[in-house]
């Protein structure tokens, strides 16, 4: 499908995310006399998934969500993708995932954010150990360190659409409204059923490139 060449270049991509680390940090910490953090989160799996299916591969599952004839269809497909991204070999980092969310639930951010370390450290090929990290750090406003959790699941799997939907929405809070449309406008390629995104791209096409004439 076409899908699969999008990213035909992931280190160019890979270089785009770099240099945003340059900017980036500036936005990274809130000041801690100022308001609670508000709670806030990127894209991320359905709370409930089926159960992965051997037989379909993701090629397979990423051309079917772009074919798919309606938002339904779509979010069935959607769901046995990211069920793919959730598996690990490892129990030890599926119970450290297990934990990290406990903890997300109990509000302790902190201890989900050094158990989802823990994973990476075992598993730095684990996808969404580090999607997972990314959106804890952006709940936390720490967005230079969600950027760079962000690069490295698109180095890894360059059509997650949640992490290119995650860039999109960083980039729009820190005032990048191009490359937010940018970012927008890949995850809807991948994915066009996306929740919200398409009103977004309507709105910052409309910023950055004028209405038609």
């Amino acid at each position: 499908m076409a899908v699969r060449f999008l990213f035909a270049h992931p280190l160019r991509l890979a270089a785009l995310l770099a240099a945003l680390m340059v900017v980036a940090p500036a936005f990274a910490q809130d000041d801690p006399s100022g308001p609670p953090v508000k709670q806030k989160k990127l894209p991320e799996a359905p709370a409930k998934l089926p159960k992965v299916d051997r037989t379909k591969n993701l090629d397979f599952l990423f051309g079917a969500l772009k074919a798919a004839p309606d938002d339904v269809s779509a979010k069935h497909v959607e769901a046995r993708i990211w069920a793919i991204w959730l598996q690990t070999p490892s129990d030890t980092a599926a119970l450290l995932m297990t934990r990290a969310k406990a903890a997300v639930d109990a509000q302790k951010i902190d201890v989900a954010i050094k158990l989802l370390d823990a994973v990476i450290k075992l598993r730095p090929d684990y996808v969404e150990a580090w999607n997972r990290r990314a959106t804890l750090y952006y709940m936390q406003n720490d967005y230079g360190r969600s950027l760079a959790d962000i690069r490295e699941v698109l180095i890894r799997e360059p059509r997650h659409f949640g992490a290119l939907a995650g860039l999109g929405m960083i980039m729009q809070e820190i005032g990048d409204e191009k490359r937010a449309l940018d970012a927008y406008r890949k995850a809807l390629a991948i994915n066009p059923h996306l929740d919200k995104i398409p009103d977004q791209v309507k709105s910052l096409t409309e910023k950055v490139e004028g209405r038609d004439i």
